[in-house]
């Protein structure tokens, strides 16, 4: 192979599918693709609202990718023939009381400041775009340009995608890098045996660090806990961001009646425990801003984790082992940067260069402070 890639979740099928078409063989390795965090994230589209002091080189990268995606869901349909799910109705970010308030203004401010398109609403404006929402909130911010797709969805499509162009699965688990010579040389499996490639990708999200025969990563498992309802039909238009006394809570509409409230985040490591607290205070939260979430049936509940590191940034290109590019460390944004992280990788693969918009967030970032 000239490939081999450990992981197959969105990031490590998107980046098969985009090295397939330029010409390059390529193997994914993954013992159970798309049950990692790719089968919990909600799919958000959102660098306006995610958008954090700070990270202004990572907003650039996030709007990159979200350009890219009418395109890029357009063509992945049409190479699999199944749908995404991207919708394009916008996200409202609405506050519960004054504090919430006020701090939905200061991140206006701060949207603003960088040139991004967000709109100040008053409730009753906010809540004609969106009339399920209680009448008690005070206010909020309508973002046009933010957008969902569904991500269990979107990785279906993906894998049936990936295997057209001739990208080959095996279903094993990844037990480590294989080295020789000073470089990475393919992909050893659990089950025994190997992948041999002249490239390997570690594309395994929370579990790219501690990987034998791969250096040290900056990699950490970041909990959330998500939950899935249905009878959702007709409930929202688009997603919903809340502030509801200080705590976030997210409700993203998706398929036929369906609707994620997410996601707390936990510093817990690799607890996979969905709990009574985290459960309630979702439910809890989602009914405060839409009432009518009472009425719906919850379907699924579940725990998985996002791969952050110390910046919240990505680790894309070349790492410290010849050999070994990385194509990991997504955080939040796993969903959103699927395209330019499958464009920038794919690059690197054939041609050897990392482009300009991908050199802010190799793993050398790091060596350097």
């Amino acid at each position: 192979m000239d490939v081999a890639i450990a992981g197959g979740g969105l990031i490590g099928l998107a980046v098969a599918w985009r090295a397939a078409q330029r010409g390059l063989s390529v193997t994914v390795v993954d013992d159970a693709p798309g049950t990692g965090a790719s089968a919990a994230a909600a799919g958000m589209l959102a660098p306006v609202t995610e958008a954090s002091y700070g990270e202004e080189a990572l907003l650039r990268l996030c709007q990159s990718s979200l350009a890219r995606y009418p395109a890029f869901a357009a063509e992945l349909e049409a190479a699999s023939g199944l749908p995404v799910g991207l919708r394009t109705a916008g996200t409202l970010v609405v506050g519960f009381d004054a504090d919430d308030v006020a701090a939905l203004d200061a991140l206006l401010a701060y949207q603003l400041e960088l040139g991004l398109d967000a709109e100040r609403l008053t409730p009753r404006a906010t809540r004609q775009r969106e009339p399920s929402l209680t009448p008690r909130l005070r206010g909020g911010l309508a973002v046009a340009g933010d957008h969902s797709v569904d991500g269990r969805a979107l990785h279906v499509a993906l894998l049936a995608a990936a295997r057209a162009a001739g990208v080959h699965l095996v279903t094993d688990r990844v037990a480590a890098v294989q080295v020789a010579g000073g470089r990475a040389t393919g992909l050893e499996l659990a089950g025994g045996g190997a992948v041999p490639a002249g490239t390997v990708v570690l594309a395994l999200g929370a579990h790219s660090a501690g990987l034998p025969g791969a250096p040290p990563l900056p990699v950490r498992p970041v909990k959330g806990q998500i939950l899935r309802l249905a009878g959702a039909a007709g409930l929202l238009s688009g997603t919903v961001r809340a502030l509801v006394r200080g705590r976030h809570v997210y409700l993203v509409p998706h398929g036929e009646g369906g609707l994620i409230v997410g996601a707390t985040v936990e510093d817990r490591g690799f607890d996979a425990t969905v709990t009574a607290g985290g459960v309630h205070d979702l439910l809890h939260d989602a009914i405060e801003v839409v009432p009518g979430v009472t009425e719906l049936e919850l379907v699924e509940t579940l725990a998985r984790w996002r791969p952050g590191t110390a910046d919240n940034a990505p680790l894309l290109g070349p790492s410290s082992l010849p050999g070994l590019v990385l194509a990991t460390g997504h955080h939040r944004n796993g969903v959103l940067l699927t395209p330019v992280t499958a464009d920038a990788i794919a690059e690197l693969l054939a041609t050897g260069e990392l482009p300009e918009l991908a050199a802010p967030f190799t793993a050398e970032r790091f060596a350097r402070r």
